[in-house]
């Protein structure tokens, strides 16, 4: 695990890779039209069976010394506008990265890995509901 190590008069602050893909991922997870992270088939495996409460899921993150590049695969929600969601979550990950931790971001990129259908008995759930 890097760190991000900056020097002042009262001594040193380190920022952990990890902490950036958390911060990251909370923030791509917050935007309207994304499902969930993808973590690829072992993570989101684990996941599934509980064995895993990642928060950084579905981010990869590289740390300079003062700026970032992020990789972000999510999962959409069907029916939203997949560049319109990719381009809300550039935004508010580079928002959230930058103000917390005073880094730069140089790159967000990101990989739709998949698209979330409601199922049929969700949809006649929430159909009855509106009733």
């Amino acid at each position: 695990m890097e760190s991000l190590e900056t020097e002042n008069s009262l001594g040193s602050i380190r920022i952990a890779d990890e902490v950036v893909e958390v911060i990251a991922g909370l923030a791509a997870s917050d935007v309207e039209g994304v499902v969930g992270m993808s973590g690829g088939f072992v993570g989101d495996l684990a996941q599934m069976l509980g064995r895993n409460k990642n928060l950084s899921k579905g981010v990869k993150v590289e740390v300079g010394e003062h700026e970032v590049a992020v990789d972000l695969f999510i999962v959409v929600e069907y029916g939203v506008s997949i560049p319109e969601v990719a381009y809300k979550v550039q935004e508010a990950v580079k928002d959230a990265i930058e103000s917390m931790t005073g880094l730069r971001v140089v790159e967000a990129n990101v990989h739709v890995q998949g698209v979330n259908f409601k199922s049929v008995s969700e949809s006649k759930e929430e159909d009855f509901r509106l009733k």
